[in-house]
């Protein structure tokens, strides 16, 4: 690409008010190189690399790395690190710089505490330890990253960076922390949005979903966002709310990857029940979904999914069939196999209520229903036979 039309590619990023990331991102595409921006005090603001490993050749400084100053005026804000096949002309490395540095200008914040002491000060939060009730506006997001690969060592962290980099490219004082829940094979984030500001809020995690797909290939993703607080007291609460938010976006039959608590509708009726007694809303799903989760797992056929469009389809079963793209015969096979496992009726209003509950209770419990090639006897082509198999 020609230097005009690399600055008319970057320039085109800057002016769409996009953020850093997308700046730098911009810039890599444009230059055909590798690109990272630190800040003065060593902090990531943004990278543009092929691969984890090609990252951590540029924050190291590895060999074919070029590193140059990013200034405003006598003020040294950051850092740019550039791994390129040619290396731009001096003039276009001029404005390639002083367009970065401004950027960077424009959003950094003062000194940020250590990466230790702000994840401490989160969970002292969340844990209700801290007692000064002055006035805090913030909102919290729940940004989950799922891999689907083997990945390496410390890919947490990195999951961890990339999203506290999206957070501050919209909000310099946003901090993140890993989730100290057990048993996540995810890596789960918990990032701190200060400000009342409602669109800024949705921004910011607009702009971590976007930097966490463009930074993290072979992964899969669910993020959540709570409604702005007033009150320190109050971010527990904000954190149920995304963390609600996010569980429903993971488990959506649409595939949505990224959800405001206020876009979750019925299912914020459970909210209370995942943060006070999640014990009964446990139960409550292995009284009624539970044992078509089991049997999808150990057969790899698709009762929830079946189940799932068939309320979404007012218990029409031929619309079942149809968005589904098989026979309504099959739906019908299926639909009795749930009665069988669950011991409830879908053709009865109240196990349609059971059951329509208990999906949203697996929701908000993270529970991801597992899928797969169904499997059923006579589903071959569509065609099932009068005497359905025992075999669903």
């Amino acid at each position: 690409m020609s230097d005009l039309a690399a600055l008319d590619a970057i320039t085109e990023a800057v002016e769409s008010g996009a953020g850093l990331p997308e700046v730098v991102r911009a810039a890599a595409r444009a230059l055909e190189a590798s690109l990272a921006v630190t800040d003065a005090w060593g902090a990531t603001l943004a990278v543009a690399a092929r691969s984890p490993a090609e990252e951590r050749a540029l924050l190291s400084k590895g060999e074919g790395i070029t590193s140059m100053p990013l200034r405003v005026a006598d003020t040294v804000v950051g850092t740019l690190y550039m791994r390129a096949k040619t290396d731009p002309s001096a003039s276009m490395q001029r404005l390639l710089l002083t367009m970065i540095a401004s950027e960077v200008e424009r959003v950094r914040a003062p000194e940020r505490v250590s990466e230790t002491a702000a994840a401490d000060f989160l969970r002292a939060v969340l844990r209700r330890e801290l007692t000064d009730r002055e006035q805090l506006l913030a909102s919290m997001i729940v940004a989950r990253a799922h891999p689907q690969a083997p990945t390496d060592e410390g890919w947490r962290g990195r999951v961890r960076a990339v999203a506290e980099r999206g957070a501050r490219a919209v909000s310099s004082r946003a901090i993140a922390a890993l989730s100290e829940r057990d048993g996540m094979p995810a890596a789960e984030v918990l990032v701190l949005v200060p400000g009342g500001e409602e669109a800024a809020a949705a921004r910011a995690a607009e702009t971590v979903l976007r930097e966490m797909e463009a930074g993290l290939s072979g992964y899969t993703f669910a993020l959540g966002r709570s409604r702005i607080t007033e009150d320190p007291s109050e971010l527990p609460r904000a954190a149920a709310e995304a963390l609600l938010a996010a569980n429903v976006a993971q488990g959506s039959p649409e595939g949505a990857t990224g959800l405001a608590f206020e876009e979750t509708g019925a299912y914020r009726l459970l909210l209370s029940a995942m943060s006070e007694n999640p014990g009964e809303l446990q139960r409550f799903y292995a009284e009624t979904v539970e044992p078509l989760v089991a049997y999808d797992d150990q057969y790899e056929t698709d009762l929830v999914r079946t189940l799932e469009t068939f309320l979404e389809a007012d218990g029409n079963v031929a619309g079942t069939a149809q968005r589904l793209f098989t026979h309504r015969h099959t739906i019908y096979y299926r639909l009795e196999r749930v009665r069988e496992l669950s011991g409830l009726d879908v053709s009865s209003s109240d196990g349609r209520e059971k059951l329509s509950l208990g999906l949203k209770s697996m929701r908000v419990l993270g529970i991801s229903s597992p899928g797969g090639p169904a499997s059923e006897a006579g589903a071959e082509a569509g065609r099932v036979p009068r005497r359905s198999s025992r075999r669903a």
